[in-house]
């Protein structure tokens, strides 16, 4: 498996991330889209995405792209020190692989070169992504009821925040 940061989206790779979101949106991932992800949302997304300043990975596993996350660094003067992690998808053929956690072990190492010391993140309350994150040493520091709406359910849900301290 190779991790890659990607500073230029190259067309095969935004075509990929767009099949990525659009597959781990139906699978039941909240990520700020409703299912089905009409592909040119997507395609808009991935295009603007590098230039908002965000730090994009990519996992690789036979050079075909099953997983990605970002690292968005804080730009305001007084929280240069922290970052959010965002969007951590892994195609479904690709989970319980290792994937995340490589992923996740890179954006760690970029937001230290970064010189950032915190990182932050929320997830939806009851995904399996929460023991993932609390696995790898993320802190449960608050809940927010009815944070997101899904529009297939028709229901409101709750995300949970999560920090974690990388050092100084």
């Amino acid at each position: 498996m190779k991790i890659k940061e990607v500073t230029e989206l190259l067309y095969s790779e935004q075509e990929e991330l767009i099949d990525l979101l659009i597959d781990v949106v139906a699978e039941g991932a909240s990520l700020g889209f409703h299912d089905p992800v009409q592909e040119e949302i997507a395609r808009t997304y991935w295009a603007n995405l590098l230039k908002k300043g965000v730090i994009l990975f990519v996992a690789y596993d036979n050079n075909e792209l099953v997983g990605t996350v970002q690292l968005h660094v804080c730009n305001r003067e007084n929280g240069l020190h922290r970052g959010e992690v965002a969007k951590l998808m892994v195609h479904p053929n690709a989970r319980r692989k290792g994937v995340a956690h490589r992923l996740m072990r890179q954006l760690e190492e970029k937001a230290k070169q970064k010189k950032c010391t915190l990182l932050v993140l929320d997830t939806r309350a009851g995904d399996g992504s929460n023991d993932f994150y609390q696995t790898i040493g993320y802190t449960i520091c608050g809940r927010i009821p009815k944070f997101t709406y899904s529009l297939s359910e028709n229901v409101y849900h709750d995300t949970v925040l999560y920090y974690k301290e990388i050092g100084e």
